[in-house]
């Protein structure tokens, strides 16, 4: 049977490395924050201590980090997966980074004998509890087909996007343009239907009756309407710094992205105004500016 793990068991990570556990597989766990580990422990996994400890137990580890800098640590760190895990392991990078910090990561793996493959996922905490996410990977030929059994127990939709790592980040990238400026349009229209009368049942029956309707429009409107601004797991964090990698990869391609760029300078205003919170707080920074009063 594969080892596998997970490092960084957040909100998404967890769920995966919960996930993984539940598939049969030998799961270990690494996080940070002790609590994290202990909640991973109480699920079946094997939590450990460092980096290095669970690089010599897997033969594969997703990393569900923030940030490019944070992936290359665990890599090059001194306790990192570089000098730990046995040549021809396999470490999938499934945090959303830019395109050239997985390209380096890539760089870093195949000079020290291991193998990576580039794997965004979109779903979010939800998908990762329920083994749903889409997984967006690119990679070695050959290599996906080698783990689909372990992929297949953390994600719904699979899909091999490219055979270069960087392939699978830059797709992830023009994914989140549209969640990104698609979240932007909603909270915008909620908050013209509060300010102009309409009451809110009536604005959701007939945004889920349309040809927008989708699972993402639902659960937007209801956390929205139901003034769930924190805790859901979808940290305004994450989108702006999704959206920031989305931009910078917009310059590097010679692309004018109006419409991303407004979304950003609004999860902006989100960060600034209600620190902490999550994407839907983006509502109450349009409420501000349309003069509703804070709750």
């Amino acid at each position: 049977m594969t080892r596998t793990g997970v490092i960084g068991l957040g909100d998404m990570g967890l769920g995966m490395a919960r996930n993984l556990v539940d598939a049969g597989f030998d799961a270990y766990g690494f996080d940070l924050r002790e609590e994290r580990r202990c909640l991973f422990a109480e699920s079946g996994g094997m939590a450990v201590g460092s980096v290095a400890e669970l690089g010599r137990s897997v033969d594969i580890v997703f990393l569900m980090v923030l940030n490019g800098a944070q992936v290359l640590d665990i890599l090059n760190g001194s306790d990192g997966l570089l000098g730990s895990m046995a040549p021809g392991s396999t470490v999938v990078v499934s945090a959303t980074i830019k395109p050239r910090e997985v390209e380096e990561a890539a760089a870093l793996c195949e000079n020290a004998g291991l193998r990576l493959l580039d794997s965004p996922v979109s779903g979010g905490q939800s998908g990762a509890t329920a083994g749903t996410l889409s997984m967006m990977v690119a990679g070695p030929p050959g290599l996906l087909e080698e783990h689909r059994d372990v992929f297949a127990a953390v994600g719904g939709n699979v899909m091999n996007v490219g055979d270069r790592p960087g392939q699978g980040q830059t797709v992830k990238a023009v994914l989140q343009a549209v969640i990104g400026t698609t979240f932007a349009g909603i909270f915008e229209a909620l908050v013209l239907g509060e300010q102009a009368g309409v009451d809110g049942r009536v604005v959701r029956k007939v945004l889920e009756a349309s040809h927008v309707g989708s699972p993402l429009l639902s659960n937007t409107v209801e956390l929205v309407q139901g003034r769930r601004f924190a805790g859901t797991g979808s940290n305004a964090v994450t989108m702006h710094k999704d959206l920031t990698i989305t931009m910078d990869l917009a310059l590097e391609s010679g692309v004018t992205m109006f419409t991303t760029g407004a979304a950003l300078q609004l999860m902006q205003a989100t960060l600034h105004s209600f620190p902490g919170e999550d994407n839907w707080a983006a509502v109450k920074v349009l409420e501000r500016l349309a003069g509703v009063e804070d709750e």
